[in-house]
Formats: C-alpha cells, structure tokens, sequence
C-alpha cells in the first residue's frame, strides 16, 4: 500500500487488487477471502427485519492488530442494512448485518477493506 505521502491529488490511496467471494448455504455462512479489500455477496436467504446474523471472512492477510472497514455496497434496498465488521483476529474477522428494514431476502454485496494496524 502507498505511504499516504506518496498519494497524489485525485488518487485513491489503499490496497490494490482484490477479490470476491459469494456466500453459499445462508446468510451465517462462513466465506474465505484472502485478499486486502474485495467484495462478497450475501446469501439471498431470508434475513427478517429487525433481524441480525453474524458470519465469519476467513483471510490469511489479516492480522489481529488491523483494522477491518465494511459497508454494503450494492443490490438490495439502500439503507436498510447496518453493517459491521468486529471480532478481528490473526486470519479471519466477522461481519455483523443487520437488517433495519422490511425486505427480508436480499443477496446484497458488502466491500471490505483491510488496513494494517500497529504491530504489538
């Protein structure tokens, strides 16, 4: 990744590459993704609304030190989902999402990025 005085006006600074990965069986379904950034889509199973479902990006470039940014991106409806990236560990963190509105059986696409944290 470029120092962040390396950047230059209207560049974007961060990982460069990436993947995808589409989740199979359900929304809790574990993924693995081993890239810096990328995008999964989700499962088009049911998540109700008001409903929560937590599941595991396995990634060998994560470390438990990093800091792990997620939004969703595309498809379904926009803004009825909360999304969170949480429990980052060496190899793998979670993805909490939430659904705050009424559809319930959306494959949205969640992007991720990955930044390097201190090192202990």
């Amino acid at each position: 990744m470029a120092s962040i005085f390396e950047a230059t006006a209207g560049s974007l600074i961060g990982p460069t590459g990436g993947g995808t990965v589409t989740q199979a069986t359900n929304k809790s379904t574990a993924v693995t993704l081993n890239t810096e950034s990328g995008q999964i889509t989700m499962n088009g199973a049911e998540l109700a609304g008001a409903a929560e479902v937590t599941f595991t990006v396995n990634n060998d470039k994560i470390a438990a030190t990093d800091v792990v940014v997620v939004n969703h991106s595309s498809a379904g409806t926009a803004g009825s989902y909360l999304v969170q990236a949480n429990s980052i560990a060496d190899g793998s963190f979670a993805i909490t999402v939430a659904n705050v509105g009424s559809t319930a059986s959306e494959a949205i696409v969640l992007s991720f990025v990955a930044l390097k944290g201190a090192s202990s």
